[in-house]
């Protein structure tokens, strides 16, 4: 069994990046609302950015911030020529409409490809970068030397973050794919070698549903009420990984949670920043 280190991945990443000229421009992050999970990002972002020399600004609205008028900032710091790219911190306000403040943002500047251009783009082959997600997918396959070009994949949790971007990829990959939301038959998952996780439900999946010697990918990321409440942090992936003991061979790989997915899709944020900002 091999845990998977998020950090390490990440790490090659950046070694990557530091020996590629360093973007002249800014990286602009529009936070709306602090929440634990918004902040405990944009620390990541920030450290990275402070490593890597890059110009690494957040933008903070209010929670009463309008639609209209957030929609309308947004534009205006995308379209500044000294930012090369601009990102929209998520989740928003259940009062503002996500898809109408992140169509705001050019298709050249659309870092984590959620804009309906650059989404649409990529679903049509054409665009320059893949959304993170779909990267740090590829990245821990490559890094983990594991062929599954003959393997069944199960896909967990159909969101427009992970998993409808990570399923367009693999299709035409893989020669069977199972998409499932969480209330769907999980019993599938005894079929694939492969599963990748992204619903958001803490300890959803057990080992025991799973085929013996499978890998799971875990972007699930949920925290606990009592850090809501104000206390220590406890992050949790979709994965249980607490029952599985050292040398544990009922599962090949997993990530773990924190630690896992988490830095690596942060680190190809900043990939997608090089080579937005290195277009001609």
């Amino acid at each position: 069994m091999l845990k998977i280190s998020g950090r390490e991945i990440a790490q090659k990443i950046i070694d990557r990046l530091k020996n590629q000229p360093k973007p002249k421009k800014i990286l602009a992050a529009i936070l709306v609302e602090e929440n634990p999970a918004s902040s405990s990002f944009l620390e990541q972002k920030e450290k990275i950015a402070k490593e890597l020399g890059v110009d690494f600004r957040i933008y903070r609205f209010p929670e009463t911030i309008k639609n209209d008028e957030l929609r309308k900032e947004v534009g205006k710091i995308a379209l500044l020529k000294r930012v090369g790219g601009a990102i929209v911190q998520l989740p928003l306000p259940e009062q503002l409409n996500r898809h109408y403040i992140l169509n705001a943002i050019p298709r050249e500047k659309d870092i984590d490809v959620l804009g309906e251009r650059a989404l649409g783009a990529f679903y049509a082959g054409r665009n320059a970068v893949p959304p993170p997600a779909v990267g740090v997918v590829e990245e821990i396959l490559k890094m983990s030397n594991v062929k599954y070009q003959k393997s069944k994949v199960a896909i967990v949790g159909l969101g427009f973050l992970v998993g409808k971007p990570v399923a367009t990829w693999l299709m035409g990959k893989y020669p069977e794919i199972y998409l499932l939301d969480e209330g769907g038959d999980l019993g599938i998952l005894k079929q694939a070698d492969l599963v990748i996780l992204g619903t958001g439900k803490a300890g959803l999946i057990k080992v025991e549903m799973l085929k013996s010697g499978a890998g799971v990918i875990d972007f699930g990321y949920s925290i606990s009420q009592a850090q809501k409440a104000g206390f220590p942090t406890q992050i949790k992936g979709d994965f249980d990984a607490e029952s599985l003991a050292m040398g544990d061979s009922r599962v090949a790989f997993y990530t773990s949670t924190p630690g896992g997915t988490g830095p690596v899709l942060v680190a190809k944020i900043f990939e997608n920043f090089y080579k937005l900002t290195a277009q001609p």
